[in-house]
């Protein structure tokens, strides 16, 4: 063997496991995150059974027809919400504070409703225990970001499933995802049907409950 060539060999060696190892570092990271982005769409895990807390939520159905009526809402996306929420429990408070079988929270959905009956304040958490009081003003909420923020999407499928993602986490979250600017975002949307929403939903969206709320509702309306 010619002088040297061990220690040219051991480096080639050398050199030849690195790329390997580097290879190896690369794949996995790729690995881990290709079932990152898998498990972000897979927004139907765990699995929800939408029968009991609809049933429950439908005792409350006669003052859901109510305030349909009066606020131009669903009854039955306003008893979708009512069983997702709190499972039609009227008296329940969620960690963040929102209340009631709507969940509503006094100091967003509360004073919006409030700025838009021209009321002033917000309402009682005691105001949004009160099953009648919760409902009106949860659908008046709705009512509020479909004629506002939302106003000019097209498809009414699209509505509802835009609705219920703003009624969640927030219109101005939900517009983001298209755009900073409110008209390109409703003119974006209007060029989508249902399925492709609920796709960049899915793929966009910074919550990863939203494209999760859309598919709950739909399981809790055909219940």
């Amino acid at each position: 063997m010619p002088p040297g060539a061990f220690i040219v060999i051991s480096v080639r060696q050398t050199s030849a496991n690195k790329d390997r190892c580097v290879k190896l570092r690369w794949c996995v990271f790729l690995c881990v995150l290709l079932a990152g982005c898998s498990s972000k769409q897979d927004y139907r895990n765990p699995p929800w059974n939408a029968e009991v807390p609809v049933k429950r939520a439908m005792q409350w159905m006669p003052v859901s027809e109510k305030a349909g009526a009066a606020w131009g809402v669903d009854p039955q996306l306003v008893t979708a919400i009512i069983a997702i929420e709190s499972g039609g429990n009227p008296t329940v408070i969620s960690k963040s504070g929102a209340v009631g079988l709507m969940q509503l929270k006094p100091s967003t959905s509360g004073r919006d409703v409030y700025q838009r009956m021209g009321w002033s304040g917000v309402p009682t958490v005691s105001e949004l225990k009160n099953p009648e009081r919760n409902i009106s003003m949860g659908t008046a909420y709705l009512s509020i970001l479909e004629h506002g923020v939302l106003k000019g999407i097209e498809d009414p499928e699209v509505m509802q499933y835009a609705l219920v993602v703003s009624y969640v986490n927030g219109a101005g979250a939900l517009l983001r995802t298209f755009s900073s600017d409110r008209k390109e975002a409703i003119d974006e949307i209007n060029g989508m049907d249902k399925d492709e929403f609920v796709e960049h939903v899915a793929k966009n969206h910074p919550a990863p409950q939203a494209p999760r709320y859309i598919w709950k509702v739909q399981k809790a309306m055909d219940a």
